[in-house]
Order: C-alpha cells, then sequence, then structure tokens
C-alpha cells in the first residue's frame, strides 16, 4: 500500500485511490444518511399530525355528534362514538369537548367531564381554525389534530381532538432510520471492495507505474523522440496527429498545423491512412515533399490486439545515398588494400622460398621485374591521373583481378588530368568501383578469357569512363531492370544495389550511362558528365 523512498514511506497511487474513493464515498453517503433522516422525520411528523386532523375533522361533522351536544348528558352518546373511532382509527386519544373545554370524551372515562388539557384549543375554539399541533396532554407529548364542532345555524359549539404520542412517532421513525443505517453501512462495503478493484485496475492499465514515474516516463520518451535524428509521426486510429518531433517540423511545412489536425490536413503522401486501413507495415518506401526525397517506414501500433495508431519515421534519401557511397569506398579501400597485402604477401614468399634455395640471382631478377612492372604501373598511374583516389581505386581494383585471375588492363591511351572536385571524385570513385565489382562478378563463372579493359578520358568537354568485360553479358529482358533497386541475376542475398547506386551518383553528376555490346564478347559500360 506504500513504498519507501529515502527513509520515509509515501503512498501509493493505488492506495490514495482506494482511501479518496471510499472517503468520498463515505461522506457523500452519511450526509445522504442525514438527509434522509431529518426529510423521512418532518415528513412523519406532517402525516401524522394530517392524519389525526382528518380524523379530527370526520368527527366533528357526524350529525351524531352534534345533536349530542343539545343533550341534557352529551358524554352519553359522544363517548362511545369516539372510543369506537380511535380503536379503529389507531389513534392514542379521541377528546371531544364543549366550548368551554369539558370534556364528553376520552380514553380513560373517569376523566370525562373535566377540563381539556393543552392550551392549543384558542385557534379551534374562537377562530373556528382546524390545525394540527405538538402539545403535552394527560397521557404525555403527543402530535394533535384540532378541528370546532359547529351547529346547524354555523355556531361553533365545541372542538375535536385527536392525537397520536410523540413516543410512537419516534419510535416509527426510528425503525425506518435504523433500516437506513443498515443499508448505508452495506453500500460502504459494498464501495469499499469497488473501490479497490477500481483501483487494481486502474493500476495495471498503467502498468503498475506511479504517478511520478508515469511524467518521468513521459518527459524521457520527449527528449528522446525530439533527440532522434529521424523525422517521426504518430496518428490515433481516426488519423489524427499525436505526435510529432522536431525533425518531422523542419521537414513538413507546418502552416500553423500541429498536434490534434487530421495527417490528410499536412499534405503528405506517408501511407499513414493506408497503414490504418490494412493493418499491414510498410517499409522503404519513396516520396517527395518539394524538391527532397524521403525514405519512409510505416508500421501499425496495436494495443492488446487492437489497433490504435500508426507511425512513420521517414528519413533524407539524400543522407542514405551519401553514408551508402561513404561505406562502398571504405569498403574499396579496404578490399585494396587487403588485395595488395595478399599479393605483396605472396611475393614475399616467393623471394623468401628462393633466397632460402640459394637462388639468389633467381631472386633478384625476380624483384627487378615486379620492381619495373609496379614502376610501370606507378609511373602510368602518376603522369595519366592527376587525382590519387582514382589512381589507388584503380591500382587495386587492378590487384584484384590479379588475385582473381581477371586479365585488366588500362588502354595506354587513357588519360584524366582534370584536378576533380569532391563531388566528382566520390562519384567517380561509386561508379568505378561498383562497375568494376559487377564486371569481376560477371567473370566468376566464364569459361573463356577472362579479361577486362578500362578506357577513361577528360579530353573535351565530359569525362568519358569506358569498361569492357568478357563475360556473357547481359540479356536484353534485363537491361530495363538491372537499375532496378533489389533487381540483380546473382544468387544470395543484400544484391541489387550496387548499379542503383551507379545510376543515382550519374544523375546527381548530370550525367549519362548506356550499354554496348563489348568488343572482348560481353558488356560494355559508358559512362560520361560533364567537367563542370
Amino acid at each position: 500500500m506504500h513504498k519507501k523512498m529515502g527513509g520515509s514511506y509515501r503512498f501509493t497511487l493505488l492506495s490514495k485511490m482506494i482511501i479518496f474513493i471510499c472517503l468520498l464515498m463515505v461522506i457523500m453517503l452519511v450526509f445522504l444518511g442525514m438527509y434522509t433522516n431529518t426529510k423521512y422525520s418532518t415528513t412523519i411528523t406532517e402525516q401524522t399530525g394530517q392524519r389525526a386532523l382528518n380524523v379530527a375533522q370526520s368527527v366533528s361533522q357526524m350529525p351524531e355528534i352534534k345533536e349530542a351536544f343539545h343533550t341534557e348528558s352529551p358524554s352519553k352518546i359522544i363517548q362511545p362514538i369516539a372510543e369506537a373511532i380511535r380503536k379503529e382509527t389507531g389513534a392514542e386519544f379521541i377528546v371531544i369537548g364543549n366550548k368551554e373545554g369539558i370534556r364528553f370524551s376520552h380514553p380513560h372515562e373517569e376523566r370525562v367531564g373535566e377540563i381539556m388539557v393543552g392550551d392549543d384549543n384558542e385557534r379551534a375554539l374562537q377562530q373556528g381554525e382546524s390545525y394540527y399541533s405538538e402539545a403535552t396532554g394527560t397521557l404525555g407529548p403527543s402530535i394533535r389534530g384540532k378541528t370546532p364542532v359547529f351547529s346547524t345555524n354555523g355556531t361553533i359549539i365545541g372542538v375535536v381532538s385527536v392525537g397520536f404520542l410523540l413516543d410512537d412517532v419516534d419510535m416509527t421513525i426510528g425503525s425506518y432510520v435504523n433500516e437506513i443505517w443498515y443499508f448505508i453501512l452495506l453500500c460502504i462495503v459494498i464501495g469499499v471492495i469497488g473501490a479497490t478493484l477500481i483501483s487494481l485496475h486502474v493500476k495495471k492499465s498503467i502498468f503498475g507505474l506511479e504517478p511520478d514515474e508515469i511524467g518521468q516516463l513521459y518527459q524521457e520518451r520527449e527528449a528522446i523522440l525530439q533527440s532522434i535524428h529521424e523525422a517521426i509521426i504518430a496518428v490515433n486510429c481516426d488519423g489524427y496527429v499525436t505526435m510529432i518531433n522536431q525533425e518531422a517540423k523542419k521537414v513538413v511545412k507546418l502552416n500553423g498545423l500541429d498536434i490534434g489536425y487530421h495527417i490528410d490536413d499536412f499534405s503528405l503522401h506517408i501511407p499513414l491512412i493506408e497503414v490504418l486501413k490494412t493493418g499491414k507495415s510498410q517499409f522503404n518506401e519513396e516520396f517527395r515533399i518539394g524538391q527532397d526525397s524521403f525514405i519512409v517506414n510505416s508500421v501499425p501500433v496495436y494495443h492488446k490486439n487492437r489497433l490504435i495508431g500508426a507511425v512513420s519515421t521517414f528519413r533524407s534519401r539524400t543522407e542514405i545515398e551519401q553514408l551508402a557511397e561513404e561505406l562502398s569506398k571504405v569498403q574499396q579501400y579496404a578490399e585494396a588494400l587487403r588485395v595488395q597485402t595478399h599479393e605483396f604477401s605472396n611475393k614475399l614468399n616467393t623471394i623468401s622460398g628462393l633466397l632460402q634455395l640459394d637462388q639468389t640471382n633467381e631472386a633478384i631478377d625476380y624483384i627487378n621485374k615486379e620492381s619495373k612492372k609496379q614502376q610501370e604501373s606507378i609511373h602510368f598511374f602518376i603522369h595519366r591521373i592527376s587525382d590519387s583516389y582514382v589512381s589507388a581505386v584503380l591500382l587495386g581494383k587492378m590487384n584484384r583481378a590479379h588475385e582473381l585471375g581477371i586479365q585488366m588492363t588500362i588502354q595506354e591511351n587513357s588519360e584524366l588530368r582534370l584536378q576533380l572536385t569532391e563531388e566528382q571524385r566520390e562519384g567517380f570513385i561509386t561508379i568505378v568501383g561498383n562497375m568494376l565489382e559487377n564486371a569481376f562478378d560477371a567473370l566468376q563463372d566464364s569459361d573463356n578469357n577472362k579479361q577486362v579493359s578500362i578506357f577513361f578520358t577528360d579530353i573535351g568537354e565530359e569525362i568519358l569512363f569506358e569498361i569492357d568485360d568478357s563475360g556473357p553479358g547481359i540479356a536484353k529482358v534485363d537491361e530495363q531492370q538491372i537499375f532496378t533497386k533489389g533487381y540483380t541475376t546473382k544468387a544470395g542475398t543484400h544484391q541489387g544495389i550496387g548499379l542503383v547506386l551507379v545510376r543515382q551518383t550519374i544523375e546527381q553528376l548530370d550525367g549519362s550511362l548506356s550499354l554496348e555490346t563489348s568488343e572482348l564478347g560481353g558488356a560494355c559500360f559508358i559512362v560520361s558528365f560533364p567537367k563542370k
């Protein structure tokens, strides 16, 4: 019911709910009981007084009673009639007296002929009113109904007093009040049980968390959502926006729109409404906002197998492509270093073997031969290619081809003397790296002489790059689809990405790409893009 915090105890949400609900219910029921008791007591008193008055009025209208007043001994006629009526109505007494207050009837016959007690007859005898009042007579405190007795000519000749003892009235009220309080006590017990069950249900629905814990989680959630680099928009099951982080606000032109508006008001083309209708996730969907392109992931949100909303996350496609390009370049650099390391390790092993066999001259010849070959390659790259990054990639790919048993040659008249911009350099590396890897893959299962020929030049207004291979080529049916994301003719997963990056990079450089049949028998890719 409570938790210990820093050496002190504090009530939990469950205990607070039970206490406050029960306290509120007890206060309300007690006030209701008090009001009901007061109202019922007043009502019973009024009803008893009205009942006494009705009996008194009925008796006063009886002809026998009126005629008896003119006889020599009225009590002989009036007493039997009054007692019979008293017993029939359950009244405590019916006293009939003359104008001087002398009794003609009384429950105790010996008191007939005495003066009426209570001093409350004046209004009936003098003013002719009918009323009820509380007074104390010979039988004790009582509620009395008083009414005058009129003669045939309309003069007041007597008074009728019908009474019910207050003790009897109080007993009737008390028995009813006890029933009310028993019922209220039962309601309190049921209310305590109900309050406990309600509190347990509420506690369960909020996963047993306390209000301060919920507040802390909310603040953490807001901090996390606002710090995420991806744009996030969430909607409820009716399509109204329930959350939009700062990154999404930067991307979407709100124009006064915010949380609480329908997603259609934002004029976005993200598939949140479709996800709400189908209940199925959609991943890697592409859409545009103005001139920017984004990749969207939309997923439904369920609670106890009931769809309660959907969430979309979207990120700039340009950033994703730049990241992919950076990873591609890193991979290519790493691959080039790995190939060179492997190649030089083989050459060192060969030299070591010759020296161990005491074949010094052969070792020196081998070193001179490899040195000459390396110098020729380095001389070519230094004098024909001004960008060292491009030279490094081509050199690494040549070593990679040698390792794979592929004869890779660069045509002698190739040259790239233009100093590339950062964007051109990165684009060139992406294009060359992915296209050469595709050419190597195409030659893996080829039984022909495995050859790859490269030609590049910056003579003229464009940079031209051409790759030929002796592989099986590309079928006509595949020519229109090879640049589609996910499409591949290779086995395995995570394929169909390289040529997509090539196409996107060429578009960014305002270039063009064409496919022809190579003179070597395979495919020939020709890439060109402007110098500026």
